[in-house]
């Protein structure tokens, strides 16, 4: 059975709703440090700090993990990638790793900063590495919170996590350059992937989940057509390979399935009405396994 490390914090609510949608959902126990999934796959599930969680799957403590790439890497743990979990959290996007200053600096890019700057980040590896790159000499300062803050009076740059940089903004900050882009990754110990049993178990895990990732932002469309509109019908709708028709019995319609993007459906449905279609069904999708 497998032994699972999820992430607290900011990951948690987004982990948690991908688990529930795969139908592995978590049950908290009421400290909520060791809750359960109620699946024979899984034998023990802990929710830790992201930062931890690449060095204990790592080290064996547990066989499957899931964290931000930007903290294995920070971490330099030696594991097994096993899937890319695009999102973040709060939305299905990647994540960037800046470098940001004052607004009112000079500075434009990361080559224009100034030998010996203080730099704070809650990333010291990552940051070290980047500018021994450059061969830009500065002092790196871990930060423990609010690094966005900490501009001008005590750093002159930071390194930080973003989404959309609005936080960095309302604080007054510019980015002037990236170092990584990260993303949620399911990591596993390297043994437990040699291992033929665990990894059967992990690659059935990650199905579900990617399975869950695949059908965010996609519905299926269902609806009758009669054969003399058909062809008219079949030409509009996108599908991720060829719709699915079928004939009605004894009458001259056919049943027309596709799946597509939920966010074009609101243009598609009218445009499918005026083409002839009828009984127009928008069905939400649970998974997509390819």
């Amino acid at each position: 059975m497998l032994k699972i490390a999820l992430p607290k914090g900011s990951l948690e609510e987004q982990t948690l709703r991908l688990f529930k949608e795969a139908d592995l959902e978590v049950k908290k126990e009421s400290r909520g440090y060791n809750p359960k999934i109620r699946d024979p796959r899984i034998g023990k599930v802990k929710i830790l700090r992201p930062q931890e969680i690449p060095t204990y799957v790592m080290e064996g403590y547990f066989d499957l993990g899931i964290a931000g790439k930007d903290c294995a890497k920070e971490a330099g743990a030696d594991v097994i990638e096993v899937a890319e979990l695009p999102y973040s959290k709060v939305s299905d996007q990647p994540i960037k790793m800046v470098i940001a200053v004052s607004e009112d600096s000079p500075v434009e890019k990361p080559e224009d900063i100034t030998p010996g700057s203080r730099v704070s980040t809650e990333y010291p590896n990552l940051t070290k590495a980047f500018f021994d790159d450059l061969k830009i000499p500065v002092k790196i300062f871990f930060s423990y919170g609010a690094t966005e803050a900490k501009i001008p009076e005590l750093m002159d740059a930071v390194v930080d996590l973003t989404e959309t940089g609005e936080t960095l903004r309302k604080n007054r900050l510019k980015i002037i350059g990236s170092i990584m882009t990260s993303y949620t990754t399911l990591i596993a110990n390297k043994e437990s992937w040699d291992n033929p049993k665990k990894r059967k178990a992990i690659e059935e895990i990650r199905t579900l989940l990617l399975g869950v990732m695949e059908a965010r932002g996609r519905v299926l469309l269902s609806m009758n057509v009669p054969e003399e509109k058909l062809d008219d019908v079949i030409e509009t709708l996108p599908a991720m390979k060829k719709p699915t028709v079928a004939k009605l019995y004894k009458i001259d319609y056919y049943e027309i399935t596709t799946v597509v993007d939920k966010s074009t459906v609101n243009i598609l449905i009218p445009e499918l009405k005026n083409k002839g279609a009828e009984d127009i069904l928008e069905l939400p999708i649970a998974k997509i396994v390819r």
